[in-house]
């Protein structure tokens, strides 16, 4: 399909598709579910952040500056945290910069590896290809990031007293923490299985389907969907890894006493 028969959306059609998002604020307010108000405000603020951005992009794809693309890369990765943030309630000490520095190394990480051995472009700051994969691979992994963190804190708060009786026998801060660190990063990795496991056959990923829309032959987005996959999962995988390996030392003493946490 070349560009010719791309179909393109005006804005009369882009009403039609916002009628959308009333008829789900209509339903939930005819279900009084009482967040009809925060539904409306999130689409607006969709609206008005992915227009901004796609101005920027326009902005940033002429200029190709690598200063530039650094810059929107670390903001979007303190978007990432500050939403994060607002998700969990109880944080784990240090949360911020444990989050952060896990979010630069694992997305980080595997974004550039992905965009220099895996596609393979030139040169490496292009912005047209590597603003949407790091925008894929972290809002991707924000998930099991945020559930890394999250499942963290509940098992250190649940385990208090197993974890005094395994300082008591002797067992080091790792020791006594392994059993929760494993089931917080079994539950940061279940979306992420749950993903793979139906992409394909219960769903077509946003990526693929957005490749085909725009005329890539179908053979060619699904190599490109199997690819971000695995970079997301290993970004995912990255992630909770070093999430949990630097937030379980915030609760124990450099002594491996257990901390009074609240």
């Amino acid at each position: 399909m070349s560009d010719k028969t791309l179909l393109h959306l005006n804005l009369i059609q882009l009403v039609y598709a916002y009628a959308l998002i009333l008829l789900s604020v209509s339903l939930a307010r005819f279900r009084q579910i009482g967040q009809e108000r925060q539904m409306l405000w999130a689409s607006i603020r969709m609206v008005v952040q992915l227009l901004a951005v796609g101005y920027l992009l326009q902005l940033v794809f002429t200029v190709r500056s690598p200063l530039m693309v650094i810059l929107i890369l670390l903001t979007m990765t303190g978007f990432s945290l500050q939403v994060m943030g607002s998700r969990i309630k109880r944080r784990m000490p240090h949360f911020y910069r444990i989050m952060g520095s896990s979010i630069m190394i694992g997305c980080g990480g595997v974004t550039f590896y992905f965009c220099l051995l895996v596609v393979g472009y030139t040169p490496w700051y292009d912005p047209r290809y590597l603003i949407p994969l790091a925008g894929m691979i972290i809002g991707n992994s924000m998930n099991g990031a945020s559930l890394a963190a999250e499942r963290l804190t509940s098992e250190m708060r649940e385990r208090h007293d197993e974890l005094e009786t395994a300082l008591c026998l002797g067992a080091t801060a790792r020791q006594a923490a392994e059993p929760a660190l494993r089931t917080a990063y079994r539950a940061a990795l279940i979306p992420t299985m749950n993903t793979m496991a139906a992409t394909g056959i219960v769903a077509l990923p946003g990526m693929m389907t957005g490749q085909i829309l725009s005329g890539t032959e179908p053979m060619l987005a699904v190599r490109y969907q199997i690819a971000i996959m695995c970079a997301i999962t290993a970004s995912v995988a990255i992630t909770a890894f070093l999430i949990l390996l630097q937030g379980y030392r915030g609760y124990f003493t450099q002594a491996d006493q257990l901390r009074n946490t609240p």
